[in-house]
């Protein structure tokens, strides 16, 4: 094996290792975001148990259904996120192979590359989608305060 070979072949692995850790760090932040949401959700819902007044019952609801939907845009930016992990070691993997095995690959490496590439972006479009509804939630809640609080602040 030729020794200047293994440096092309780290430095071919090495563009896949750099997505890997700015994957994960997306994929840990979309962890934590979709905690925060279950949470905010969990309080919502023991909220509306006590919530009798027909006008807040129904904002309630609507701020359980926006919860819902923004776990649903983590919850596939996550999906994505493992993709794309997933192609990202393949493609370490593909390119290892094909050098040290010597078995031809062809192209597959940067399918592989290309596709983790594509779920990554697809994820961040899901991410940056759920940011604005968060913001648009606490915009809402700021906005429209319940009234039984405000008559309690009074009181």
């Amino acid at each position: 094996m030729d020794p200047s070979n293994n440096h092309a072949v780290l430095a071919a692995m090495l563009a896949p290792a750099f997505f890997l850790t700015a994957t994960a760090s997306l994929l840990l932040s979309a962890n934590n975001r979709l905690a925060r949401i279950i949470d905010r959700a969990r309080t919502l819902l023991r909220e509306l148990v006590d919530i009798e007044d027909g006008v807040e019952r129904a904002l309630y609801e609507k701020r359980i259904a926006l919860q819902r939907l923004r776990s649903l845009l983590i919850l596939r930016a996550g999906q994505l996120l493992y993709v794309a992990i997933s192609c990202f070691v393949g493609t370490s993997l593909a390119v290892a192979v094909d050098t040290f095995t010597g078995h031809r690959l062809g192209s597959l490496p940067i399918w592989l590359a290309s596709f983790g590439v594509l779920a990554m972006f697809a994820a961040s479009f899901l991410l940056a989608r759920e940011s604005t509804l968060a913001v648009t939630a606490i915009n809402e809640e700021m906005d429209h305060r319940p009234s039984r609080r405000r008559s309690g602040a009074a009181a």
